[in-house]
């Protein structure tokens, strides 16, 4: 088990089921590199994408849901790591999502 993936499941624990199993597939995906933080952002990047150019339905909404999961999941993993630089980690995210 990867430190990302051993990380989001002590944190995700009690998160519904399908949820879990939305962003463990998104985490599955993501590239080598990086640490648990830069992990779930680049699987909240993917799960986002899936929203784009989809009908309004349950696969979307959990796809955006996935997403915003993922999002305060690298959140609270960076504060962990480096609170210091959580304001620089966010504005990345925010300026990523923007561009």
């Amino acid at each position: 088990m990867t430190p990302t993936a051993a990380w989001f499941a002590k944190c995700a624990a009690g998160a519904p089921p399908a949820l879990r199993v939305s962003a463990a597939g998104y985490l599955a995906r993501v590239t080598a590199g990086g640490n648990v933080a830069s992990h779930l952002t680049e699987a909240a990047t993917l799960a986002l994408r899936d929203v784009f150019g989809r009908d309004a339905s349950r696969d979307a909404a959990l796809a955006l849901l996935t997403a915003d999961s993922l999002v305060t999941l690298a959140l609270l993993a960076q504060a962990e790591m480096d609170p210091a630089a959580l304001d620089r980690f966010a504005s990345g995210i925010v300026d990523a999502a923007a561009a």
